[in-house]
């Protein structure tokens, strides 16, 4: 990915807490969306990038088999998604501070990690950006493929989901945007999946005909 030096080292940095709970490559989604994002909404990059390779640290602080009770349909625990969020943000303190970077910086950086999920409304272009580009990993390819099976959720019923939510979930035009298309992809692949799946068991019969 083509990112500045300073945003290699802050992703080198955060990759230790970053392997668990699939947040690797969530990230780095994740990273990608926001960098479009930047584009057309005009945010802050020095602050959207270091607190979207960010703003999921803090999942470290929390075992492994407690992550599943913090989130998702049901939560028996969802206390933990705060405790990631405050975790998260006294790590990206810790980690910016030794790269040296703006203490200005820093503080809207942990303040917009320290929320990302929970406050509901945005504190800046900024932070509604990275809630953004959090949020249309879900609408990836690979986005669907892990909730789906994290959550044993069917396919088509997640994806009803994703679509229902688009203007309750997303604060910008870009962000709404892009749900919007990757829906119609995941769509198509599900069709395209259908088609597939007919051709083969044609084939299947066909052989033994």
């Amino acid at each position: 990915m083509n990112i500045k030096p300073t945003y290699k080292k802050i992703y080198e940095l955060a990759k230790p807490f970053l392997r668990t709970r699939k947040n690797l490559i969530h990230t780095r989604i994740a990273l990608r969306y926001a960098l479009k994002l930047l584009k057309s909404e005009k945010g802050e990059e020095d602050v959207v990038i270091p607190a979207i390779i960010l703003h999921d640290v803090g999942w470290k602080a929390i075992p492994k088999h407690l992550h599943l009770t913090a989130f998702g349909p049901n939560p028996s625990n969802p206390k933990l998604a705060r405790v990631h969020e405050r975790e998260g943000a006294k790590m990206a303190r810790i980690l910016l501070n030794d790269l040296h970077y703006l203490p200005i910086k820093i503080n809207e950086i942990s303040h917009i990690i320290g929320g990302h999920d929970s406050r509901k409304r945005a504190i800046s272009l900024s932070d509604r950006i990275v809630k953004d580009a959090d949020k249309l990993w879900r609408y990836s390819r690979t986005g669907v493929k892990v909730e789906t099976e994290r959550f044993n959720v069917p396919r088509s019923i997640y994806l009803n989901f994703l679509e229902k939510i688009i203007k309750e979930w997303f604060l910008t035009k870009t962000g709404r945007e892009i749900a919007k298309s990757e829906m119609a992809s995941r769509r198509k692949e599900k069709e395209s999946g259908k088609l597939g799946a007919k051709k083969k068991r044609h084939l299947k019969i066909h052989r033994i005909v």
